[in-house]
């Protein structure tokens, strides 16, 4: 094994000298010492070869009590995660370690979380709606099977809660395997993540016959066999490269159900903008020059590398769901700007429509899909989805009119236009399941029939008698006529 020892750190970023052969760009090194009696095993990432036998790594791990002088050893390879059935169910940190204390892991293989993206001529190109069971969405912005999806939205207008509402739906819709990354988001998210996984068992546990789980003698609830998520978790609380790190840790067991098992895979990824943003302080700690708004220079290199090995092959396909915070509400900041290229749908959240109380707060002028074309949904749907936009859209023209000079001012034309918009936009909320516990309301799916069908008979003037506050928070059209 080749060994090297410590010469310098700062902070999260540690040189290595090397006496013999250098380590390899992306190897991992490691080492073991001790804090305060305590046993730490640190993995490190090697970013640069700074000559005189020196390289340059960052730690995956707090680096608290490390000194000059320690022995590392080079492990000759990448960060490799475990893959296969004995992943499901499990929480693990981005060197695939179990965090959950429910026990080692037994897996029969290990990927690295470094690998090229699959070449072209193996990519398939078929399209196929993924039905979501969110009105707003399925209407405006399909989502295809086997796409990437990104729901844009600045602080606190709910991309998480979006994104819980997908897997929700979809993961039990679907019934196929699943992967989480968490990257840089709050623990607390992580943890209501996981127990609520347990709940709709998504996670398989052992349960009493009332159906609770039960708890083992470490605290925590019994692990089954037979689990379809596996979540892997680099929180707000970690150093910047265990963030810049655990999306690829996520998609290396991703990619095994896709390519060795020949599976459709969902991979849902919360927050995208917390990877760009760890490249940035990882960027910074190795002391490149930054260039526009202090990013990395190599952003949309890193955001390439990762998106691009998201994708659909002839065995198996990965479809992902993505949250992007979006800095000060600013969607032509670098790192959203630079996510849009590769997404085949985007979601915008507006702050402007969840301060209406509208959830999910989705703007339908400004979310867009590859998938809204006649080919792919079908004519109907097309024509009632920009019929939808279009009525949306005069309304906004005509708020500055009806602000300055009201209503009364207004042809009988636009009037009638305005009264649908009002009702579309207050149709498109729908109550969620995951939102259940806060707001009393039972969550609602609809189908995509049903919603391009309600929505033609709004825009039809079908409903012009009903008031707009009955098609608040509703499901299905039917349940506007019952009210």
């Amino acid at each position: 094994m080749n060994k090297g020892k410590i010469v310098q750190i700062i902070g999260p970023v540690v040189d290595v000298e090397f006496s013999g052969q250098l380590p390899a760009i992306y190897n991992a090194l490691t080492l073991e010492y001790s804090v305060q009696g305590q046993p730490v095993k640190l993995t490190l990432e090697v970013q640069q070869h700074l000559g005189d036998g020196w390289v340059r790594a960052v730690a995956m791990s707090s680096t608290e009590g490390l000194k000059r002088g320690y022995e590392v050893t080079d492990t000759g390879a990448p960060i490799s995660m475990p893959v296969g059935e004995a992943v499901m169910g499990r929480v693990f940190n981005v060197t695939g370690e179990p965090v959950d204390e429910q026990g080692p892991v037994k897996a029969d293989k290990y990927l690295p979380i470094h690998r090229a993206a699959p070449p072209l001529v193996e990519q398939s190109t078929s399209p196929q709606i993924l039905a979501t069971g969110i009105k707003v969405i399925d209407l405006i912005c399909p989502f295809l099977k086997g796409g990437k999806v990104g729901a844009f939205g600045g602080a606190g207008v709910g991309k998480t809660v979006v994104i819980m509402e997908l897997i929700n739906n979809i993961a039990k819709l679907h019934g196929g395997i699943s992967m989480f990354a968490g990257v840089g988001e709050r623990t607390r998210e992580g943890n209501d993540l996981y127990n609520e996984m347990i709940e709709a068992g998504v996670i398989k546990v052992k349960k009493d016959e009332k159906g609770h789980p039960i708890i083992g003698e470490n605290g925590l609830p019994i692990i089954e066999t037979g689990s379809r998520i596996g979540l892997v978790y680099g929180q707000m609380n970690e150093p910047p490269g265990a963030r810049l790190r655990v999306a690829l840790s996520a998609l290396a067991v991703t990619e095994y159900f896709r390519d060795e098992k020949n599976q459709d895979v969902l991979l849902f990824v919360d927050n995208v903008f917390r990877f760009s943003q760890a490249g940035s302080e990882v960027s910074a700690l190795l002391g490149r020059t930054p260039s526009a708004v202090g990013y990395q220079p190599t952003l949309a290199a890193e955001m390439g590398d990762l998106q691009e090995r998201i994708t659909s092959t002839k065995k198996g396909s990965i479809t992902s769901f993505q949250a992007v915070y979006v800095p000060a509400d600013d969607l032509t900041d670098p790192a959203p700007a630079t996510t849009f290229a590769h997404l085949d749908a985007t979601i915008v959240l507006e702050r402007s429509i969840a301060e209406l109380g509208i959830f999910p707060a989705v703007d339908p002028l400004s979310s867009s899909s590859r998938a809204l074309s006649p080919e792919i949904v079908g004519q109907e749907h097309y024509d009632v989805a920009r019929g939808v936009q279009k009525v949306l859209q005069r309304y906004k023209d005509l708020q500055d009119i009806i602000a300055i000079l009201g209503m009364d001012e207004l042809s009988a034309e636009d009037k009638t236009t305005v009264f649908r918009a009002r009702k579309i936009q207050k149709f498109m909320s729908q109550p969620f399941t995951v939102a259940q516990v806060f707001t009393g309301r039972e969550g609602k799916q609809v189908s995509r029939e049903e919603t391009v069908r309600a929505f033609k008979e709004i825009l039809e003037g079908k409903h012009d008698d009903v008031p707009e506050q009955n098609f608040y928070m509703k499901g299905g059209i039917d349940e506007i006529k019952e009210a």
